[in-house]
Formats: structure tokens, sequence, C-alpha cells
């Protein structure tokens, strides 16, 4: 530390004297002082350390000398001065400059310093490097930006209580869901947004949660019911999380409104039993169907054999009375065996679907909503549902119902295939098979369908299942056939089944 080296008077320099002796050892700031002429006339170790300048090269010069050039051309020394004279004190956040030319942020605070006389001696200046401070305020800022844009614009509402269960943050999502805005809902307790029971043992599970740390929720999606502003309910799916402050902890609530998703889950099963009892009634028709067909040959030789027995009996080789009664007994059977065949016919006329109605589909929005609900029994048994669906490979021509029931039972045959199985994968594809027709696959990683089973899979009867009719792959086959296409299946690259069918393609 060098004292003054210009004249100055005895009072001056006592007291710049007492400034270096105090701050010459500090050294996590930097420390000079300049004249009234803006010389500098101490500098501390501390200035030598952040502004690279020895204290002996650093005395005598002009104090701007630490002052960026563009700074130096606005006069800002001279006004910092004129401000500090104005003021006794000036402090502010500016930029200085090393003797290498690096710049910095620094904290600069400057006093005047005056003489027993009142008038100027110098000024006193404290500087400390704010610039990595700095930038992590801003960083901060930043973030906090960033969050508050996320919060503001997720779909999903989010609130943040304290300790006692009082609201400290209201997102932007959150005063859409509830009807409350955050400023009507801050410091009261969450409990307000939910009806009875809850919101009467809402602070009790807090208090348990605090005291044994049971986590009955923290971490742990579950679905509860909401109370908006009109007192109106409604489910909602909540997952909170946990976080620790300096002071006490504070949990962050998730909540996604799920009454749409319910009532379209709603819709989606009402959809499924019909398309359940659809395939119950064309397994019945298909049935019918068989049973006609089998037993209509037989029916008819059986007719054609009793007139030809009435005709014999009629010839008068037999006893008159005998004669009459046995013409009478064939006849009789002979009518009833004509009414089983007609009640056969009738049977089969009635559930047969006839013409199809075919309208023009979507085939992606039609896969997507029969997979929507022919596997939802897939994520609780771990299966990983992909539907790799072309845009272009659309639109069909096509009864929907029909389709619906391939797909549905095509996805269920696979899903069920898989239940053993160690890696459980089902992936539906469209493509477009010619410029007529698109190709619909239905692919599972089961364990396949034996050689043997191959060349019969789609024909009536015909099961691998346990307890099976052997009726759904010949519905199918029926049903694709019907719509102009064609249904087969092929072995998985991997193991597993691959069934393929195609469709018309609907004319743009």
């Amino acid at each position: 530390m060098t004292s003054l080296t210009h004249d100055t008077s005895a009072t001056s320099k006592r007291t710049l004297d007492l400034l270096a002796r105090a701050f010459r050892e500090v050294s996590d700031c930097a420390f000079y002082v300049v004249g009234p002429d803006n010389r500098i006339v101490v500098w501390n170790r501390g200035a030598a350390d952040l502004l690279g300048l020895a204290a002996e090269n650093a005395i005598g010069l002009d104090g701007a000398c630490v002052y960026p050039e563009d700074a130096i051309e606005a006069d800002k020394p001279v006004h910092d001065l004129t401000a500090a004279r104005t003021h006794d004190r000036m402090e502010e956040a500016a930029w200085r400059i090393r003797s290498d030319a690096t710049e910095f942020l620094a904290h600069v605070s400057i006093t005047a310093l005056h003489g027993d006389d009142g008038a100027i001696v110098g000024y006193a200046h404290l500087l400390r490097d704010i610039t990595e401070q700095h930038a992590t305020e801003e960083a901060l800022k930043a973030s906090a930006n960033h969050l508050r844009s996320i919060l503001s614009t997720v779909p999903d509402a989010m609130i943040v209580i304290d300790e006692q269960g009082r609201i400290i943050s209201f997102s932007a999502a959150a005063e859409k869901l509830f009807g409350y805005t955050e400023t009507e809902v801050a410091g009261r307790n969450v409990s307000m947004l939910m009806p009875s029971p809850d919101r009467e043992r809402h602070d009790g599970y807090i208090a348990r949660y605090l005291q044994t740390d049971d986590r009955r929720i923290i971490g742990i999606g579950r679905v509860v019911l909401g109370e908006r502003r009109d007192g109106t309910t409604f489910p909602m799916e909540l997952s909170v999380g946990e976080a620790h402050g300096e002071k006490q902890r504070v949990f962050t609530g998730f909540i996604r409104d799920l009454t749409e998703r319910q009532r379209t889950q709603h819709q989606l099963e009402e959809l499924r039993d019909e398309l359940i009892h659809v395939t119950r009634v064309s397994a019945m028709g298909t049935m019918a169907s068989t049973l006609a067909h089998e037993l209509n040959q037989p029916l008819t030789a059986i007719a054609n054999y009793v007139e030809g027995v009435r005709t014999l009996m009629t010839s008068g080789t037999l006893d008159p009375e005998t004669s009459d009664m046995v013409v009478d007994a064939l006849a009789a059977t002979y009518n009833e065996a004509l009414r089983a065949g007609q009640i056969v016919r009738r049977l089969r006329a009635f559930v047969a679907r006839g013409e199809s109605e075919k309208t023009i589909e979507s085939l992606p929005s039609l896969v997507s909503e029969t997979g929507g609900f022919a596997t939802l029994d897939a994520r609780q048994q771990n299966i990983d549902v992909t539907f790799d669906l072309d845009p272009l490979a659309s639109p069909v021509l096509i009864d929907r119902i029909q389709i619906q029931q391939v797909l549905l039972n095509l996805m269920r045959n696979a899903v069920e295939a898989m239940a053993q199985s160690t890696t459980r994968r089902l992936v539906v594809t469209t493509r477009s098979e010619t410029d007529e027709m698109v190709r619909v696959t239905v692919a599972d990683t089961g364990p396949g369908i034996a050689p043997d089973l191959r060349d019969q899979l789609f024909t009536a009867f015909t099961t691998t299942k346990a307890e099976g009719m052997g009726l759904g792959l010949s519905i199918c086959r029926t049903i694709v056939e019907a719509n102009g296409g064609r249904i087969w299946m092929e072995p998985g690259p991997d193991g597993g089944a691959q069934f393929h069918f195609t469709l018309i393609k609907a004319k743009g």
C-alpha cells in the first residue's frame, strides 16, 4: 500500500493514511481512493488482485483507467464523482475493466471524503466483482420465467401447498379448471377445492403423513373428486410431489380433468358391448347357416325316401287296413320332414346379412377407435400396443360395423395369445396393397399357430383355444370376403402370428 504522492494538506494526508492502513490487507474487495483531481492516491491489495495492477503502478494514474472505453467517452467518471459529491455517496452496478482489458460487472460504491474544513479531499471507491452472481441471478430469472411460461400453458393444473395445506401457487390451468383466480385462493386451505368428506379429512391426511412419513399418495397417481367454484364436482387424476425448502417442505399437486376421458370410456364400453352382441349374433348366424347347410341334404333325402315308400305302399300289395295306416304315417313323416326343412331355411334366411351396407370410411380413424376398446385389457397385461397407420391407405369402402368386428376379433385374439409370452407387443399396421386395395395387419408376439392348423384356420369349428367355438376367424373371413377383400395368416419374423386382410380403397 502506498500513500499520497502529490502535495496535499496535512489534514488530507492524515485522513487518507488512516484509510490506507484500514484497507491495506483487505483482499475480498477492491478499495482505492482518488484525490479531487481524480488521481489515484490509495490502492489496496484487493484492488491489485481484482484489477490486475500493482499499487506502485496504479498510484498517480487517472481514476478513469478502470472504466471501459465507452464509459469514458460518455464522461462517466466525471458524472460519478459529481453524483458522489452531490449526495455524499453513490452506488450502482456498472462495468469496469482490468489491466488485461477484460471487463467485469462490479458493485460500485463511491463516497466523498471531506476534510476538517468540510472541503472535498478525495473519493473512496469500493468495488466487488458480481459478474458470476449477476449471471446466476439472470439464469434463475430466465429459468423462473421459463417455468412460468410452461405452467401457464401446460394442460394439467398445478397447485403448490405448504405443510399446513395453504395454497402457495395456483397455475393458470388450475384457475380455468376450478373457476378461482390465484389471488382468491392464495393462503387459503386447499381443502376448499374438495367435496365432503375429503374436505374435512384432508388436514388429517397431511398431519398423519408429517408424523409417520407414510406415503399414501406422494409420488403415486390416484383418481379423486374435485369441486369447482360453482359447487359441481368432477373426477380428476391427482399426482403429488414433495420438495424440502429451507424452513419447511411443500407439496405440488398436478391435476388432470378426467371428465371427458370417463365420458369417452363409457361410450367405448357401450360400443364394445354392442360389438360383442353383434359378434354373438353373428356367431349364432354362422352356426345356423352351417347347420342349415349340413341338415338340408339329409332332410331332403329323408323326404325323397319317405315319398318312395309311400308310393310303394299305395301300390296295393299290402293289407288294405295296414296299408292305410302306413300310408298316413308316412305322409305325416313326409310333411314333418318338409316342415323341418322349411324351419331351417327360414332360420338361415333370418340370420343371413344379405347385402352389406357399405360407406366410405377413414381407415386410421376406424382402427384407432376400435383399438381404443379392443385393447383395454392390454395395458393391464403390460402389452406394448403400437398403431402404424398410413394416412395414404385411406379411405376405404366398407361396412363399418362389420370391419370393426373383424378388428376387434383379431386384436383380442392377439392379446389372449400373448398371455404367457415374455415379450408382449401388438402392432396394427395399414398400408396400400395396390391402387385398388389396402392391407391391414394385426401382428403379435405370441406362440404362433401350429403348422397343422394353418390351412383350416378360417374354417368353422377350427380353434386353437381350449374353450373356443372355432367360429371367430370363420366369421372374419365371411365378413372380409363380403366386403370385397381376403384374409390370411403368416408366421411373424420373430415368432407370433400376423393376420392380414385387404379392403377396397374408395375412389377419390
